[in-house]
């Protein structure tokens, strides 16, 4: 590795957490002294680029940190310094702080910023790219609904603990003769669902892409009943909805970039399987277990491999630029390009057709 003119770059975890993100400032930070360049961590998401909090980090904080949750910098989801709220007396007013994120940024003496998070950091990372910024993005969110990368380290962690409790719920089910119905993150994706759901044994799965009819749910758990099979699994994302139907929102939050916080299709799921089929119904919400604890081994892997080709363009200075996993290779793609659109599930997605081939039901 030969000597950059890169000599001191930032990073920070910004948005919801997710198992990973260690990995990938353990990926950045200890390549960093191999290029003679000091790295930064800003505490706290873009609340601390605002607010002027970062901390040096060195081969000794990132030690060990590989198999830990979370993030030791901290994130945030409300720090979006293009949407900053400032609450003035009972009112919350929305403000641009863009100008304060920048001053930080060259108060450090950044070269470089590498931004770890999902599709409102991406944003974000666009509009400071524009105003001037050198900005590396790595994509993370559990939700997988970026588009320009294969799949975003989180992601399988988050299937792994669906898959778990899938296991779990079906030996309770089955001894109790109940259909469980179990919540899954994913917002307006159902990339969790899909594949949480087939990797768990789910028997109904039902994802937002692909509006459901509840009489073909209702219709799915009686066919099992008459083939003897006492009971059912449900795995229902928490933006699925019936057609015609809407999303269930559980509240609206305006501190945050995107206000729609969904949650409780789980139940309503529960309560209509329950009063027109007859049978006992349970209801399950997994919700921040699924972003919590050890990331499994592929997000270790990914997540290291993401942290030190983005130290790599750094020091290359290619910037404006998100690093992204394309088949079995990790390239950069322009982070404008990969907000273009989310990555949602097609109705023809293999993974659907295998389910359905299976026998799991989608509820059309």
């Amino acid at each position: 590795m030969g000597k950059s003119r890169i000599r001191r770059i930032g990073i920070l975890t910004g948005g919801g957490d997710c198992p990973g993100l260690n990995a990938v400032i353990r990926g950045v930070t200890k390549p960093a002294q191999d290029y003679g360049m000091s790295v930064y961590g800003i505490l706290d998401g873009f609340e601390g680029l605002v607010e002027g909090r970062a901390i040096e980090l060195t081969n000794n904080d990132v030690s060990g940190i590989l198999a830990r949750g979370g993030t030791i910098l901290g994130s945030s989801n409300k720090g979006d310094p293009f949407h900053w709220p400032i609450e003035r007396g009972d009112k919350t007013e929305i403000v641009n702080k863009a100008e304060e994120a920048i001053k930080n940024y060259q108060t450090w003496n950044l070269d470089a910023l590498i931004a770890i998070g999902g599709d409102g950091t991406m944003h974000i990372c666009n509009k400071l790219v524009q105003m001037g910024l050198n900005i590396i993005g790595v994509p993370k969110t559990i939700d997988n609904d970026l588009d320009a990368t294969d799949i975003t380290f989180g992601h399988d962690s988050a299937v792994y603990v669906v898959m778990m409790a899938l296991d779990r719920l079906h030996t309770t089910a089955s001894s109790h003769h109940r259909v469980i119905v179990c919540e899954v993150m994913g917002r307006y994706a159902g990339w969790i669902a899909l594949n949480g759901g087939i990797a768990g044994g789910a028997d109904i799965i039902l994802i937002p892409e692909i509006p459901f009819s509840w009489q073909k749910v209702y219709d799915k758990i009686h066919k099992r009943q008459l083939m003897g099979k006492k009971f059912s699994l449900v795995c229902a994302a928490e933006g699925a909805k019936a057609e015609g139907g809407e999303m269930v929102v559980k509240e609206k939050d305006i501190k945050r970039t995107d206000p729609i916080q969904l949650g409780g299709i789980g139940a309503v799921v529960a309560k209509n399987i329950e009063k027109n089929t007859g049978r006992e119904t349970r209801v399950t919400v997994l919700g921040h277990l699924q972003r919590g604890g050890s990331p499994t081994p592929f997000d270790r892997i990914l997540a290291t491999k993401f942290g030190a080709f983005a130290i790599e363009l750094a020091s290359l200075g290619k910037f404006g630029r998100m690093v992204a996993l394309k088949g079995n290779e990790i390239k950069s793609v322009k982070i404008e390009d990969a907000i273009g659109k989310q990555k949602l599930v097609q109705p023809d997605n293999q993974a659907v057709f295998a389910a359905k081939s299976i026998g799991i039901s989608f509820g059309v």
